[in-house]
This record gives structure tokens, sequence and C-alpha cells, in this order.
């Protein structure tokens, strides 16, 4: 399609009132019976939902937290992760994955992403000294690492692995959902997530009983099922009401990752021929069932196209504010990763998401291709 067969149009990168409108009646309903009911924390509703999120993913156990950093941090202190430690993550990730670390008392140790963005194990085993502890992968944008080859590090070095599955719920790797391949697995429910609650939330899965008590415990202020205080813990319950919103949407999510996945590949037929822009990989790839929580490109040329897109009322993201955590200089890793500080001056996130028509992509994409004609 060209400009001459569309209209002007405004494309958001993503469209918060339509979390909320997409769903109104029924969250309307939720929030009356939830109020009359008074079942405000930790009622059956949360319950309900932690156990048909572990139903989903095929974790044995799910626990719903206040949200995803402090699924993250109560993971790495579960999990043993202490003073002295050093932790391995992917500097291409939330800020929030080192915070965890830093957090539990440990060293973040950042390094480099791969050509997928997601965590390099090349980089990770080179990483690797007597003081390093567990690597802590992210499942970024919707697909999951080569957790074949991340857990053959961690095994050949007495590792555990924590994942960053914030933004992958649903997402496998050989036929395995992501948050279940480690010791714990975080998700986010930030409302411009796949699963969207309409506030913060998060959860942590874990097929480890002993692993699931510690954090259970440490969600509620240190309280074992008896109600003693047993450690030292945080009050990080997922709120009662989100949890029915969450539990609600959870019943079409695969519709939603269906779509999902339905754009991604429009957005493939409609730009793959372009030299000067590198997609993320197809939906089709083998062995990896991904959810495009975003669809984040490369591109030549890439803050000039973000203007020119702006120009027309397409709403793009730079992720992470165009910085890997390693670059934050306050934060003091002063540590070079070339490829990843190359990809921060590339990166760019096209809309994707639920509010979006298969015209809004033609839309995008006539922009994209305009560009690199002019």
């Amino acid at each position: 399609m060209t400009m001459s067969s569309l209209e002007l149009r405004s494309v958001p990168f993503f469209n918060y009132p339509h979390v909320f409108k997409s769903h109104e009646a029924e969250f309307m309903a939720i929030f009356a019976d939830v109020g009359c009911r008074g079942a405000f924390i930790d009622q059956k509703d949360l319950k309900e939902f932690e156990a048909d999120l572990a139903v989903y993913t095929g974790a044995r156990y799910a626990l719903g937290v206040a949200d995803g950093t402090d699924a993250l941090i109560i993971a790495a202190i579960c999990a043993g992760v202490q003073p002295g430690d050093e932790v391995i993550f992917c500097t291409h990730t939330m800020v929030a994955t080192a915070a965890s670390i830093h957090f539990a008392g440990a060293t973040p140790v950042a390094v480099e992403c791969g050509p997928d963005h997601l965590i390099d194990p090349v980089a990770v085993e080179s990483a690797i000294t007597k003081r390093t502890k567990a690597i802590f992968p992210t499942q970024l944008n919707g697909r999951v690492c080569d957790m074949e080859r991340l857990q053959a590090i961690a095994d050949r070095h007495g590792l555990f692995i924590i994942e960053d599955a914030a933004q992958a719920l649903g997402a496998k790797y050989k036929g395995r959902a992501a948050g279940t391949f480690g010791l714990a697995g975080t998700i986010s429910f930030y409302p411009a997530k796949t699963l969207g609650s309409l506030g913060d939330g998060g959860a942590i899965l874990t097929n480890d009983a002993a692993m699931f008590e510690r954090m259970r415990c440490m969600r509620d202020h240190g309280r074992n099922a008896d109600g003693e205080v047993v450690r030292w813990g945080l009050n990080s319950r997922l709120d009662n009401l989100q949890a029915a919103f969450l539990h609600h949407r959870l019943r079409g999510y695969d519709e939603s990752i269906r779509r999902r996945r339905e754009i991604a590949s429009l957005y493939h037929s409609l730009l793959g021929d372009i030299p000067e822009v590198v997609l993320p990989p197809a939906p089709c790839s083998h062995g990896r069932f991904d959810i495009f929580q975003n669809f984040e490109i490369e591109a030549e040329h890439r803050d000039e196209l973000k203007s020119f897109l702006a120009s027309r009322g397409v709403g793009t993201l730079i992720q992470w504010g165009g910085r890997m955590v390693h670059q934050f200089k306050s934060l003091q890793f002063g540590c070079s990763l070339p490829n990843s500080e190359r990809l921060c001056t590339r990166m760019l996130m096209l809309p994707l998401n639920l509010s979006i028509s298969n015209e809004d992509v033609a839309y995008v994409a006539d922009g994209i291709r305009a560009f690199y004609r002019g």
C-alpha cells in the first residue's frame, strides 16, 4: 500500500484506555462483585488466579506479588543470592533485573546480548568467576533465550537460573514455557504487558516446593501458613481485585497471543524486503513460540525514522530510553559492551498491541517504506 491508498491516521504506540475499554462491562461486574464481598486482600480470587496461572504455564506453583520488580527481588533473596556473590544478567533488560541482584546484596555482572537481542551464552560463560552464583536471563520481547545452552553452562559451573520472564508469559522454547526453566521465573502484569492488569502486578513461578514456601512467606511479612513470622519479609501480595481482573483476561489469553502473532506476521510480509531494517524472528521460528510482547526492529538512521513516523501520527518507542543497564553512569558498572551499545543506536519498537488493526499495521509499514525510499 502507498500513501495514496491510505488516509492520514493516528497509530499510538500503546493505547492504555483500550486495556479497560476492551473489557469494560466485565471489569465493572468484577469490581462490583469483589467490592460487595469485601474481598480486598488475599481472597479466593487470588488463589484461583494463581492456580490457573500455574496450570497455564505448566509450573507446579504460581505466586501473585505486588509487581514484577518485587517478584525478582523475592526470587533472588529466596534463592540464596547474598553479599559476596556475583550474578550474571544481560544488559539489554529493564534496570529492575539488575536491581533485584543489588538488593539481594550481590554484584550484578552485565554481559552482551546476541543478534536475537537476548543474552549471549558465550558472553555468560566468559563472565563466570569463582564468585558467580547464578544467571538471570531476560526473556525479552516475548521470546525465550537459548535455555538449553544456558542450563548446560549453569550445570557445568554449579549455578542456578532465575528467569526474568516479565515480557514472556506464554512464550515457549522447545515446548516449555518461559518462567519454568530455572529455580524460579518472574512475570509482570504492568498494563502494557501481554497480560496486563489495571495497575501494577506480578507473579513468580517455581517447581520447587521449598522455594515456593520461602517466597510465599516473604511476600506476606515473613509469615508462614500458621501466621507465625519465620523470616524477614515484605508486604507484596498481589491485590485481590487485580487478581480477579487478570483471571478474567487469562481466560482469553490464547486468542490475544494468536492476534499478536498475526500482527507480527503481517509486519514481516510488509517489511521483510527492506535492507535497512532488521526484523525480529518470524512467528514460525523453529523450536520457539514467540508471543511478541514487542516488535523490536533494528533500523538504519533510527532517530530520523522515528521522527518521520511521528510526523505521520505513528508512535514508536526506544526501549529503556535508548540505554542498556551498564550505560547508566550512576550505577557504576564501568564496562564496555560494544555489541549492545551498537544495538542502542539502532533498536526501535513498532506498535504491536490488541488495539491496532491490519490497516494500522499497513500504514506503519507504508511509512517505513516511504522513509527509506525518500
